[in-house]
């Protein structure tokens, strides 16, 4: 019920008018006003475009992380190779510093690029990270037997060959749950996306959603709904993503 309730206070409050909003005692069930709300951010601000913006950019990431990440996470998993455990070190301190502190660096290499302002600088930098390769690393070292990597290299694998067809197919669980932390951090992603983007029309939702705010006031049930708006997608991805890691955990325990 706690975690439930701010969903159910977002939607109730998409339905009601900024004088509801600030009302004591607060009104709990839902108003009339909900095509109103979302009208007026259709009228706003542009958000389809930047609804696509944003699930061309959260997808892409995704992809990629999915890619990268699991290739280093299974090789640090189940290869040996020199400087594999100071390397693993290293890449295990980067998670330890605040993301903020990689704010001006990468800008700065954003600009030596000639990237600013496009979707490439916020693909590009995204495409692979620390916790991933952690966390794939973790799964693999546990789930994926090295008997059966050694079965394959009898039958003639290679490197390619035993990750696509011997290891994807196990890690599914892992790889559904770094999905969807991939996409829901990219698709609320908002300090990057406002330093870097320069042109309206590639702004992603959250910074077209800030923009609802007003200099001198602010029509906060526009806003909520706007919010609301933005937050579906995202549980739709749970729910389909929820179902599959289940379905693939029960397959595993089955196949167990």
């Amino acid at each position: 019920m706690v975690s439930i309730f701010p969903f159910y206070w977002l939607l109730v409050m998409s339905t009601r008018t900024t004088a509801d909003i600030y009302s004591f005692p607060p009104k709990m069930w839902f108003g009339p006003h909900l095509f109103d709300n979302i009208a007026g951010v259709l009228d706003s601000i542009d958000f389809f475009g930047a609804f696509l913006n944003t699930l061309f950019v959260a997808s892409a990431c995704t992809l990629l992380v999915l890619f990268f990440d699991s290739l280093a996470g299974f090789t640090f998993a189940k290869f040996s190779f020199p400087g594999k455990r100071w390397m693993f070190i290293v890449l295990l301190a980067t998670m330890m510093a605040p993301a903020q502190l990689s704010l001006v660096p990468s800008f700065v290499i954003m600009a030596a690029f000639g990237w600013v302002g496009t979707f490439k600088a916020l693909i590009i930098p995204g495409m692979a990270n620390a916790f991933g390769i952690f966390w794939i690393r973790q799964y693999a070292e546990e789930s994926v037997p090295s008997e059966l990597l050694d079965a394959g290299r009898i039958d003639g694998c290679g490197f390619f060959r035993l990750y696509w067809n011997v290891a994807l197919p196990i890690l599914r669980p892992a790889l559904s749950f770094l999905a969807a932390f991939t996409f829901i951090g990219v698709w609320n992603d908002y300090l990057w996306p406002l330093i870097i983007l320069t042109d309206e029309n590639k702004f992603t939702l959250q910074i077209a959603l800030s923009s609802l705010n007003g200099i001198y006031t602010t029509d906060y049930a526009m806003v909520i709904a706007g919010t609301l708006m933005a937050v579906i997608p995202l549980i739709v991805l749970f729910l389909f993503i929820s179902k599959q890691f289940i379905s693939d955990i029960a397959a595993g325990a089955i196949k167990s």
